[in-house]
Parts: structure tokens; sequence; C-alpha cells
């Protein structure tokens, strides 16, 4: 088992990538606290592991609040004594309007998920990896639509963030042994959609020329082996690096 023993918090573990993700960690060994704001899908996700060799706690919390992040590492080390990886997989898309029809509640919506959240969970990790002094690893995902267009201006301007908060958070903590590195997902077929309702009009005219050229979906097991592979010491000499999965739609 390649994660044997590791402490993991893993955010949107509810559904999708997360999902498929603790499953694939709590078979590798890792003991997982998994956050996401839909309790009763964590809670179904812990019975379904109860027999994987790693422990999966659900903690129902909202990464939008820096209180729930700092729980639910606060959790981790409680119950397995230390963290090790923090996986930020918790995510919005926006309704993939460009600049000139951007909407304030759009803005504030996916910021807050794509970006505090992340923020605040890789600051608190941060600061238990330090007082362990044992190293850290943060996996962050990212996107596609931060270099390709493929989504809309603030999607893509928060899987931006991401990439760069993940650049330099590999480069300061180099010294003290954190590994920091993002996964960029193309399409996969997860039920992350436009936030509710339509999409934008002008920006989906726009889009549907890149979405037509696209290959076919992903699924989340492809994000979830890209994840092993950077929680894992197969990676251990990757830092700072970005990890596009996307079946080639980035050359497009």
């Amino acid at each position: 088992m390649k994660l044997e023993g590791k402490s993991v918090v893993l955010t949107g573990a509810s559904s999708g990538m997360g999902r498929y993700m603790a499953g694939v960690f709590a078979n590798e060994g890792a003991n997982l606290v998994v956050i996401a704001r839909r309790g009763e899908l964590l809670d179904t996700l812990a019975e379904e592991l109860k027999d994987a060799p790693g422990t999966v706690i659900p903690f129902a919390g909202d990464v939008r609040k820096e209180e729930d992040c700092e729980a639910a590492i606060d959790l981790a080390v409680e119950k397995f004594g230390k963290l090790d990886i923090l996986i930020n997989n918790a995510g919005v898309m926006d309704d993939l309007s460009p600049i000139g029809e951007l909407k304030d509640e759009v803005m504030t919506t996916v910021f807050e998920t794509n970006v505090y959240g992340p923020l605040y969970t890789m600051r608190k990790a941060v600061k238990v990896f330090l007082e362990q002094k044992n190293g850290g690893n943060i996996i962050n995902i990212a996107s596609l639509g931060a270099i390709h267009q493929t989504a809309g201006v603030t999607y893509a301007a928060s899987k931006a963030a991401v990439i760069a908060m993940t650049k330099n958070t590999a480069f300061m903590y180099m010294p003290d042994k954190i590994r920091c590195n993002a996964i960029a997902p193309g399409r996969i077929d997860t039920g992350i959609m436009t936030m509710g309702g339509l999409p934008n009009l002008p920006g989906y005219l726009r889009a549907k020329h890149i979405f037509a050229l696209g290959p076919e979906a992903g699924q989340s097991e492809h994000i979830a082996a890209a994840a092993l592979f950077l929680a894992s010491d197969d990676s251990a000499y990757v830092n700072g690096d970005v990890l596009v999965v996307d079946g080639g739609w980035g050359t497009i």
C-alpha cells in the first residue's frame, strides 16, 4: 500500500473526483478526514469504506469558512496524531460569463470556494507541518481552464490563483521539505456543472467552439490516479509542478 498510515485531509469529498479519491486513498492505507457541505453523503461514503485498510472520518463543513477548514485539520491531528497530506479538491464552476457580463455574486461564490478555501486550509496545514518538523504534502486541484479558454473569466482566474499559490508555497517552504503540487483536469465526467440555471449565453456561444474540439470526457479515476502519484513517494522529487490531465485538450 502506497499510503499506509498517512493522515490526509480531503476537501470536496462528497461527490465526483473527491469521492473517488477518498476510496483510492483509503484502500491504499491512508486515514482520511473528508470534508464537504453535504454531510449525509460523507456518512454514506464512510460506511461504504468501513472495511478499507484506512479509516475515513466525515466532517460536514464549508471550505468558505476558515473555522471549518481549521477544524477539519485539527480533527485529523486529533484522531490520527499528525497531518501528512492536504488535498484541496472542493470547487465550483462559474456560469461561463466573460468579463463584460460578470455579476458580483458569481465572483463572490467562485472565489470564496476556489481561492479562499485553499488559502485557509493551506495556511493551517503549513503551520501544522512546520510544528511537526517532518515535511508535508499539499495537492491542489486547479484546472485546464486556468491556462486554456474552457470556462468563464471568474473560474479561469480562480484556478490561475490556485496555480500561483501552489508554486509560491512550493518555493517558500522547499527548505522545510513541504511539497506543493497541482493537478489541472480537463473535462471530467463529474457532477460539477455551471452555476445553477443556464450558462451565460455570450460566454457559452464562444466557449462551445472549444468544447466541440475537446476529447471525450475523462473520468474521476484519472484524477485520482494523478493524486495518488503526487501523494506517494513515487513523486518525492516533484514539487511546484502542475500535472495536466486533460486527454490532450490543451493542445487545441
